[in-house]
């Protein structure tokens, strides 16, 4: 009986929607992504194939492989899902929810289910967030990507959630990893860092586009959602591996921060930020990664101030 509700549905909805001339993909598509492409079901977040892909592109539509967006237009917005400010002109058709209250978005060729739009939100100066099921899609990778502009920036400020959680919500920023820097221990696991003397700081690694955001961009939010001046930890966490730090990879960044600690202490702050050089940075347990967008919970030790 449940196998013959679900054909049912099935061939309802594919009637509904005029799936017929990719009947063939329909066939070799499985039983998940039926779900979602047909029956308009959402997948699971943060287990999708393309949450958190970088590489130059473009996405198209699972069933009939019409292209959909671009890389360009791909952010991160740690939702769980991908997420897009913009899609390719015409390709995708916006229709009201069966639920009353959200906006679907569905390909614009043969109607498979892609996910929900969103405005008003903030994350881009689109304001617009196209939150696609990665089951839905599949991605054609440029082979000439330009990769060029991504580069990365460490910091430590007590604990790596909290400063994960803001800075990987700046335009521009692609990813940001938690994890641990300046120890003598290889491959430091998290119980390591905090019941033992690895000498490791609980670090951010932050992958960020520098045509679209700079260095002293980043530094200068680093400095504002976190406590400068404590010298023994950050907030209630208090030990070594909580201690306030920049690791620098040269020395421009090593000028940038100079000078953004020189601007607090003209306005009055007592910094503890120590200046080290960077090394070897290994990333934490994946239930460390995106903490707090998981939980649905914000950061209890850190905030924004303005301090510039």
């Amino acid at each position: 009986m449940k196998l013959f509700i679900s054909f049912i549905l099935l061939i309802t909805t594919m009637n509904a929607i005029d799936l017929k001339p990719w009947k063939g993909r329909i066939e070799q598509l499985s039983e998940e992504e039926k779900y979602v492409l047909i029956n308009k079901g959402t997948e699971r977040p943060f287990v999708g194939k393309y949450t958190d892909t970088t590489d130059g592109g473009v996405y198209t539509c699972k069933i009939c492989q019409t292209p959909l967006y671009k890389s360009d237009d791909k952010f991160k917005s740690s939702c769980g899902w991908p997420s897009f400010d913009d899609a390719i002109a015409g390709a995708v058709k916006r229709v009201p929810d069966a639920d009353g209250r959200r906006v679907e978005i569905v390909c614009a060729k043969c109607g498979g289910h892609l996910g929900h739009v969103f405005e008003g939100e903030g994350y881009t100066d689109k304001n617009t967030r196209h939150c696609v099921n990665s089951i839905s899609l599949e991605f054609n990778k440029k082979d000439d990507a330009k990769v060029d502009n991504l580069s990365k920036a460490y910091f430590a400020g007590g604990c790596f959630w909290g400063v994960e959680y803001y800075l990987e919500k700046l335009d521009g920023v692609k990813e940001v990893h938690s994890g641990f820097m300046g120890g003598h221990v290889k491959n430091p696991s998290y119980y390591e860092v905090v019941r033992s003397n690895t000498g490791h700081l609980e670090a951010v690694e932050v992958i960020y586009d520098s045509s679209k955001i700079s260095y002293k961009m980043i530094a200068k939010t680093f400095f504002e959602i976190h406590d400068p001046t404590q010298a023994n930890g950050q907030g209630p966490d208090i030990g070594e591996q909580y201690l306030s730090a920049v690791f620098v990879n040269n020395e421009n960044e090593k000028n940038t921060i100079r000078e953004l600690i020189s601007q607090l202490k003209q306005n009055g702050f007592d910094i503890a930020t120590k200046i080290l050089e960077k090394q070897e940075f290994y990333k934490a347990e994946e239930d460390h990664q995106n903490y707090y967008n998981k939980k649905g919970t914000k950061p209890y030790c850190h905030g924004y101030r303005k301090r510039f």
